[in-house]
């Protein structure tokens, strides 16, 4: 029986719906970023079996920034070679990325369990962050100055009701979301849903460093090996196979005998029916309410970026709260997370349902064509090379948002073409804008040693790039002081040769970088930029030529909505 509680209100600054990876995330951001959280989750602790598989660069970097990549490295794996293959076991195309642009592989296989398990674990370094089990979200009342989120709470003695007060909610429970049910947005389907039997088994009975995708028109397959010593086997279902059947043990048996000696010797974790969906939620906001990973967009599993899309939603809306709430910005500010996020997230969904598409053919003409198709693409290294290297993923690139154009240095977008018709302009070898995606990180030198990810040294939160030049020696005392309520770190970027002497003339403040791979010269010699300032989240806010700086930070400032007053939260810079 529920019984309620007197009037008290307990009180933070954000309250997250669910426990899943997403909501994990966030919280370690916001507790990264000095602020305070609640997480509720309904069960009574995190899911235990494996879901997703694949952690990528651009997610290992965000585990990077909360201090979590030497407790979670070990426990993921370079994810093996995936290999498409048609029914006679041909390899139609294969994908085994090398390059490492942000510092970390472009693919990790991973058990999501103990990943997930890390996370929560490291909400304990936060005063101001608290997790929460048993904790059931039953209203939420929202007003001009926050939400109110009265909780059912399973205790020893029965249940009672709580009342937490916050400046805002962030929904991340899931794709059956109440959180953007409550809010009222469209969650559209994009495609239609396919059903697939996921089984996963310990002591992998393969013992095989591989990953197959079987596009075999009699029943599409999915073979992974993971770390800690698991086996994922995924078998698409027909309409007509009901869930109570494919999930007998006999039937899961007859599914396995193709692909493993001995089906009835395996050591099971668990099988389960899923359903593919591909849906986009029209906003990731309404008020003082957010969605975020699954609870914002469901797309299929076929390019494992599920988990990692919620961790770059993560990733875009950490900052921005942060910056809220410390006063930095207006409100507005969070109206650009859709903005940003939503472009994207709707390409990867689309993508994910063309690689389905193509590995769950079924008539025997379109496959024949996609089978003639491939073995023409195999023969072709340009073409070969760009599914092999991934290249077809498309990279987040924020057009609208805390951007200023690179070309006009107008604030709050960014063209993709660069039209500035000066020289530098004109003879640069990079046409494209270097705004509104991420810088590289590669390993630098300092003073502290070498071979240093370049985001330690940056720090965790605004940084302004410069390549040669001293920042304080070419801005003005006005975008000094912008830059210091902004909490920016000044950084100029040398040849390794030259540390020494730039580190013996740099001015006061300013962290000298030695470039030890020559990999951003590369990057500022191919573009007409000689300053960059960089977000919270590793995305080129602003890129200018060096004496533009002062125009481009402003223009940055006003597609925030600064308030032009300083943060009132200590930025962390060393946790854990």
């Amino acid at each position: 029986m529920a019984t309620a509680l007197d009037d008290a209100v307990e009180e933070t600054e954000v309250v997250i719906v669910g426990a899943g990876p997403v909501g994990l995330m966030l919280a370690n951001l916001l507790g990264v970023y000095g602020r305070r959280a609640i997480v509720l989750e309904t069960l009574d602790r995190l899911i235990d079996y494996p879901r997703a598989v694949g952690l990528d660069d651009e997610a290992f970097r965000l585990v990077q920034t909360v201090g979590l990549a030497e407790q979670i490295e070990p426990l993921t794996g370079p994810m093996h070679i995936m290999r498409l293959v048609d029914a006679r076991g041909r390899v139609i195309l294969h994908n085994d990325p090398q390059r490492a642009d942000f510092g970390w592989p472009r693919k990790n296989a991973f058990n999501q369990p103990l990943v997930d398990a890390e996370l929560a674990k490291g909400l304990d370094w936060f005063d101001g962050v608290d997790l929460r089990f048993g904790h059931t979200v039953e209203e939420v009342e929202e007003d001009a100055d926050g939400v109110t989120v009265l909780a059912q709470v399973r205790t020893a003695e029965g249940e009672e009701t709580r009342r937490i007060r916050a400046r805002y909610l962030v929904g991340c429970e899931g794709g059956k979301s109440p959180t953007r049910k409550r809010i009222g947005v469209e969650f559209d389907g994009l495609s239609p849903s396919t059903r697939w039997l996921v089984v996963d088994v310990a002591n992998d009975p393969l013992g095989t460093p591989n990953v197959w995708l079987g596009a075999d028109p009699r029943r599409a397959y999915v073979s992974i090996g993971l770390p800690q010593r698991v086996r994922r086997f995924e078998f698409r279902l027909r309409d007509d196979e009901a869930d109570d059947v494919v999930t007998q043990p006999e039937w899961v048996a007859r599914a396995l005998a193709d692909h493993v000696p001995d089906p009835a010797a395996l050591d099971f974790i668990r099988w389960r029916v899923y359903t593919h969906h591909g849906r986009v939620a029209s906003s990731f906001r309404r008020g003082r309410q957010l969605i975020a990973g699954d609870a914002a967009h469901l797309m299929p599993v076929w390019l494992g970026q599920g988990w990692n899309s919620g961790v770059r939603d993560a990733m875009n809306l950490g900052w921005k709260l942060a910056t809220v709430l410390s006063g930095q910005a207006d409100d507005a500010l969070l109206d650009t997370y859709t903005a940003e996020r939503r472009p994207h997230v709707t390409q990867m969904v689309k993508l994910s349902m063309q690689m389905g598409d193509v590995i769950k053919m079924t008539n025997p003409v379109a496959v024949a064509a996609r089978d003639a198709a491939a073995r023409v693409v195999n023969r072709i290294p340009a073409w070969r090379d760009y599914f092999g290297e991934l290249r077809f993923r498309p990279q987040p690139r924020y057009t609208d948002g805390v951007l200023a154009d690179q070309s006009t240095l107008a604030p709050g977008r960014s063209g993709v073409r660069l039209v500035d018709r000066s020289i530098p302009f004109l003879q640069t070898a990079d046409k494209t804008s270097s705004v509104g995606v991420q810088f590289p990180q590669p390993r630098v030198a300092t003073s502290s040693g070498g071979g240093i990810r370049l985001d330690d040294v940056l720090g965790r939160w605004w940084s302004l790039v410069l390549w040669i030049n001293d920042p304080v020696a070419l801005l003005d005392d006005g975008t000094r002081k912008d830059l210091d309520l902004l909490g920016a770190r000044l950084i100029t970027v040398v040849p390794e040769a030259q540390r020494p002497w730039a580190e013996a003339h740099a001015g006061d403040g300013v962290v000298v970088v030695g470039d030890a791979t020559g990999r951003l010269k590369q990057w500022f010699d191919t573009r007409p930029v000689g300053a960059v300032l960089l977000r919270p989240d590793r995305f080129v806010a602003g890129a200018c030529l060096a004496q533009q700086t002062p125009q481009m930070v402003r223009s940055v400032l006003a597609s925030m909505s600064s308030t032009g007053r300083p943060a009132d939260h200590p930025v962390l810079q060393e946790i854990r």
